[in-house]
């Protein structure tokens, strides 16, 4: 399989089950925002491969399940209204970002402060993710009314979640979180 077809060339590409759009169609917005969302992830990822602490391969695991499913929310986004969707979101993938919500949040000091995204480059990275994650859920919203809304409330989720994990790497890799000061 050649990676170049010249399909696209004229700003047209195929969504699922072959519709040809434009490239600035909301749905492509849409689903490359959540593509674009989990290299985000994977980027921030990548930071902690020589990190070591306790719990680092639960949280792992989490984020590849996570990854996957916005691998799915993106295939989901790109199917045209009205045909089969493949791999469509459920609400046990939105009640499992919670349970993850949870777990790790129930290990950090309470907010009292609004932080500064930051910290080490994998808490950055995930901070990162989060407004790419947003944004994501903005597109979607933007895709109209046929958008599952498992999806909607899934990206909403996620963003939560990566705040917390983008805390939690902070926490366990002893970086301070940068409080904003009111000046």
């Amino acid at each position: 399989m050649k990676i170049y077809t010249r399909t696209g060339d004229k700003g047209q590409t195929s969504l699922i089950y072959g519709k040809r759009v434009s490239k600035t169609d909301p749905l492509v917005d849409a689903y490359g925002t959540c593509d674009e969302a989990n290299s985000a992830i994977g980027l921030g990822l990548s930071h902690l491969h020589q990190e070591f602490f306790d719990g680092k391969d639960e949280l792992m695991a989490a984020f590849r399940r996570i990854q996957t499913v916005l691998f799915h929310v993106g295939a989901e986004l790109a199917t045209p209204e009205g045909k089969e969707v493949k791999w469509k979101l459920e609400k046990p993938e939105i009640e499992q970002l919670e349970q993850w919500i949870d777990r790790y949040d129930a290990e950090l000091a309470p907010l009292k402060n609004f932080i500064l995204p930051g910290g080490h480059p994998a808490a950055a990275g995930l901070h990162y993710a989060r407004t790419v994650v947003r944004r994501a859920e903005r597109a979607a919203i933007l895709v109209g009314d046929h958008v599952n809304p498992d999806v909607l409330a899934y990206l909403n989720r996620l963003s939560d979640f990566l705040f917390v994990a983008a805390r939690y790497v902070n926490t366990k890799l002893g970086r301070p979180e940068d409080v904003l000061h009111a000046e």
